[in-house]
């Protein structure tokens, strides 16, 4: 038995990705020293890849993202060195963000209006091959039809064109290789009859090139299995923990003698351990229908942390869980275990305890099984809540504010090191926090903003924190994985039932707001945003995690109220995230996500709900994202050039929208005008009464001088505005 695996995390045991990049773009590291780090970073890889598996691609490493990788190697884009590179990603000229299918990984987004000529792609790709860190292993590329369908700036009608330009794009990118690793994720959406059409075609274009393509698509199941057998390819990798329908489908029409399957047994999405036994079960069966068997990771590995190695978490819990490292062993144990090689290694790695480690809360339970449908909604409509928080609230035309968190500078991080390894007291770090709160409250008042926020200093991760706070889930040392680029965040693990042991950002929050005489926002991390962005246990419905989740909010909301609090924003950026990849499994999972946030929010009408959803495609859930039922939505508007704001136009949205009009993204100051005029294309289509302006992220990693400097304009584009539109 044959292994082959995948996507295994680029960002190093110690995040040596994350600080070689961002030590050069700061100056402290060459490009020499930059391209010298990645390449004994990816030497690391590839030595872990070869330790375990027989077969892996190479060109992994990528300097911020693959997609803008693929768009360079096209001629799309044209970079001749490092700082070119970057500015795409995050300069003047960044391409948009947002999220890769639905998880929490976001791709730089390319803007096509052609496919460049197989000629000037063979120019590229030598350009591209100077700027890439490129090792042994089969070239990795995704796919065409995956890098099309994520790309924008081309007319729907020109799909087919620029598909077919693309295959003959890719022949000339897969020549001069005996194989090819190529990734389609797209195959695993709603997929049109002309479009498996197309990719027929587009896959017997690239095999002019005669190569071995291994086609490898995941996240869910493909529901044109038959065409795909027919596209001429050596390989189809197939996902059959999140794709179960594609092992029914080989049960009941088999799979081509021809090919090889690569059969997805071990979870790259989570993190509980693989059952070597079962998977080997299900290996054996496929073997009557696919004579010709490997056995690989169902997704990309970059979705978990590197190892286990190191955590400091209960024996019990740790004996469960498995990172990338421990997913390639599992996949070196399941191929000994198929050969019939039942060793030592494979029963220690089975022999844990077979009672699941999840902790019960009697309490919780019982709460969850006492919820009824008028816990899921608020008492006063929209409508009338809206008039009533006009009253209490008194704010001015397009109200500003900021999302939540602002700079989280050396100082910052410095002090909450100490405190967390007990270096600082308790009493000399909640000091330390307040100090800073009241800061951050002068600043505000001094800039001009309307509502104010606290700053989340005391805040690691917007996640990290609230797991922290509750029963029933767990943080790990040193388990990172990345968001964007550079960007990482550790996933919290939910193993139990949780529940709140006591307020969890009271304190903070009315402190701040005990300073000022305008509104300070509580600032709270949704539901199915903590669920999304971390690894959930498998034993019980997921409604349920979230529903415990929403309850522990609503007890928060509560103490807000008592509190003086008047705003609320719970921030749900992963809502759009965490949806199925099928439409047709969609109200399942809305149902479960819109009441979550509902039931999180149900509490006092002269609260004002706000939510917070950053970078995501809202314009075909946009009545589910109504039926959150909140007062304000806070969106994107700088990268995508306001275009998001048309689909809220066209569907007669009557919420207030507070508009992203500063790309936090970027180190890039936005001159007043700019976000003046984004405003002013919104208020073409959304009552003026409606807009609120702000960032579209929060500040947390952005510096204080440019964070003073936008916030300055923010304003001052405001001030332009009211005076325009006053009545």
């Amino acid at each position: 038995m044959e292994t082959y695996a995948y996507g295994f995390p680029r960002l190093g045991t110690n995040r040596e990705y994350k600080k070689l990049i961002e030590g050069f773009w700061r100056g402290k590291v060459s490009e020499e020293e930059l391209r010298s780090g990645l390449e004994n970073l990816e030497e690391g890889r590839i030595a872990l890849y070869q330790k375990y598996v027989d077969y892996f691609p190479s060109g992994e490493m990528t300097l911020y993202d693959p997609m803008l990788d693929m768009a360079l190697m096209l001629g799309i884009y044209t970079c001749e060195n490092f700082d070119q590179y970057f500015d795409l990603c995050r300069g003047k000229n960044a391409l948009e963000l947002t999220k890769w299918f639905n998880t929490n990984y976001h791709y730089l987004v390319p803007e096509i209006s052609s496919i460049p000529k197989p000629s000037k792609v063979r120019s590229a790709k030598k350009k591209f091959d100077k700027l890439c860190i490129q090792k042994q292993g089969i070239p990795y590329l995704v796919g065409p039809f995956t890098f099309l369908k994520l790309s924008k700036g081309y007319e729907k009608e020109k799909f087919e064109q620029h598909l077919i330009s693309l295959a003959h794009a890719y022949t000339e990118l897969i020549k001069g290789h005996d194989m090819v690793h190529l990734d389609e994720p797209a195959f695993v959406q709603d997929i049109t009859d002309h479009e498996k059409e197309l990719i027929q075609r587009a896959y017997e274009i690239m095999n002019q090139a005669h190569k071995d393509i291994f086609l490898f698509t995941y996240y869910d199941s493909v529901d044109f299995l038959e065409e795909v057998y027919q596209l001429p390819v050596k390989g189809i990798g197939l996902d059959l923990i999140y794709g179960s329908k594609n092992l029914d489908f080989i049960k009941e029409h088999g799979f081509p003698e021809t090919k090889i399957l690569i059969a997805g047994l071990v979870d790259g999405r989570n993190v509980w351990r693989t059952n070597i036994e079962e998977a080997v079960e299900i290996l054996n069966e496929l073997s009557l229908y696919a004579p010709d068997l490997m056995v690989s990771n169902a997704s990309p590995l970059y979705h978990l942390p590197v190892t286990i190695e190191g955590e400091q978490l209960d024996p019990r819990l740790l004996e469960k869980l498995s990172f990338a490292q421990e997913r390639l062993y599992e996949l070196q144990l399941i191929g000994q275990a198929y050969e019939g090689e039942l060793g030592k290694e494979v029963q220690a790695w089975s022999s844990t305890d077979d009672t699941n480690y999840f902790a019960v809360d009697k309490k919780v339970g019982h709460r969850l099984k006492k919820l009824q449908e008028t816990d899921f909604t608020r008492s006063v409509p929209y409508t009338e809540r809206v008039e009533i928080q006009k009253k209490v609230l008194n704010l001015p035309l397009f109200p500003t504010t900021t999302i939540g968190s602002y700079p989280q500078t050396k100082e910052v991080r410095k002090a909450r090191a100490g405190f967390k390894t007990g270096r600082m007291s308790k009493d000399n770090y909640d000091a330390f926090v307040r100090e800073k709160i009241s800061d951050l409250i002068s600043f505000q008042e001094d800039s001009g903003l309307d509502v104010l926020v606290h700053g989340e200093f005391e805040r690691s991760d917007m996640v990290e924190f609230f797991a922290q706070k509750l029963n029933g889930i767990v943080t790990t040392k040193n388990g990172w994985i990345i968001s964007y680029g550079t960007r990482g965040y550790r996933p919290p693990i939910i193993h139990g039932d949780i529940s709140r042991q006591e307020p969890m950002t009271v304190k903070e929050v009315t402190y701040a707001q005990s300073l000022t005489d305008k509104p300070v926002k509580g600032m709270l991390t949704g539901p199915v945003t903590i669920i999304a962005w971390s690894y959930v246990r498998d034993d019980i419905p997921v409604d349920e995690v979230a529903y415990s989740i929403a309850l522990c909010h609503q007890d928060e909301i509560k103490d807000y109220e008592e509190n003086g609090i008047q705003i609320v924003q719970i921030d749900e950026p992963a809502f759009r995230e965490k949806a199925p990849l099928k439409k047709r499994d969609w109200d399942i999972y809305f149902d479960w996500a819109v009441k979550a946030f509902r039931l999180a929010s149900n509490t006092k009408p002269e609260t004002q709900i706000h939510t917070h959803m950053c970078y995501s495609e809202f314009s075909e859930i946009i009545d589910y994202i109504v039926d959150m039922d909140f007062d304000v939505i806070s969106i994107e508007a700088a990268r995508s050039r306001a275009d998001i704001i048309q689909v809220f136009s066209k569907t007669g949205f009557s919420r207030q929208i507070g508009l992203g009009v500063w790309d936090i993204h970027s180190p890039a100051v936005p001159r007043a005008s700019q976000m003046e005029a984004i405003v002013e294309e919104v208020a073409k289509v959304v009552p003026i009464e409606n807009i609120w302006i702000n960032p579209d992220c929060g500040l947390k990693t952005r510096k204080w001088e440019e964070t003073k400097a936008s916030l300055k304009n923010l304003v001052k584009a405001t001030q332009r505005l009211r005076k325009k539109y006053a009545s």
